[in-house]
Formats: C-alpha cells, sequence, structure tokens
C-alpha cells in the first residue's frame, strides 16, 4: 500500500518521460483518472485510457514528447502532500514560472488548473506543479 497514490503517480509519469517510454501504466482511482484528464487538457501527456484487469482498474498514460525524445512535461512535483496538506484562497494560488506552468487545484468544483480555480474564485488544495 502506497502512503501518497499521487506522489506515485507523478513519480512513475516523471521516470517515464526520462526513460522515453511512450506509455506508463498506473493503478487506477478517480483521483488519478481527473488528474490525467487535466493533463490531457493542459498539453502535457497524449492521452489516458482506463481498463479492468480482473478486480483491478489501470490507468495506461501516453507520454508526449517534443522533438527529439524531449518530453513536455520538463518538471512535475507533489506540492501538498499526506503529513503537510497546502490550501490556498483564489486570490492567493500561486503562479508557476509566471504562467508557463500550471498548478492542479482540487476544489469543490472538481480538479481545476490554477487559472480556472482564480477565474471561477474557488480555492482548494494544491495538488501538484507542472511544468
Amino acid at each position: 500500500m502506497y502512503t501518497d497514490p499521487i506522489a506515485d503517480m507523478l513519480t512513475r509519469i516523471r521516470n517515464a518521460g526520462g526513460a522515453n517510454h511512450d506509455t506508463v501504466e498506473i493503478p487506477s482511482s478517480k483521483l488519478k483518472v481527473e488528474l490525467a484528464r487535466v493533463l490531457k487538457e493542459e498539453g502535457y501527456i497524449t492521452d489516458y485510457k482506463v481498463r479492468e484487469e480482473g478486480k483491478f482498474k489501470i490507468l495506461t498514460v501516453g507520454v508526449k514528447y517534443e522533438s527529439e525524445k524531449q518530453p513536455v512535461i520538463r518538471k512535475i512535483q507533489r506540492v501538498s502532500k499526506p503529513g503537510l496538506r497546502v490550501y490556498k484562497k483564489a486570490k492567493n494560488l500561486p503562479k508557476v514560472l509566471d504562467g508557463l506552468g500550471i498548478s492542479i487545484v482540487s476544489t469543490s468544483k472538481g480538479l481545476l488548473t490554477d487559472r480556472k480555480a482564480r477565474k471561477e474564485k474557488v480555492g482548494g488544495e494544491i495538488l501538484c506543479n507542472v511544468w
């Protein structure tokens, strides 16, 4: 059992990009699928699929590359951790690299990027930063 399944997902995506893999398989959950949805909408991954394998579900994420096998995700880091949760109001949400990257925020309206959360004026838990 993992202490932090979101950090495990982010690490698997980071490692797959560094090893030039086309896809990476991750044990699935609703939160991980929503995180993959946000990453796809923002153009950081190619696609994601959920498949059942026995009684478990597996999330397959397609790693996106620029030219010469350079991953689109330069850095992906966990912000809020099980031991130290990080919550921010909408007006206090940080901008990642002055808007070049994104923060993924868990809000009452679901997972949103920092830009969408500011636009809808909702705060929440900052899950990770991506650039």
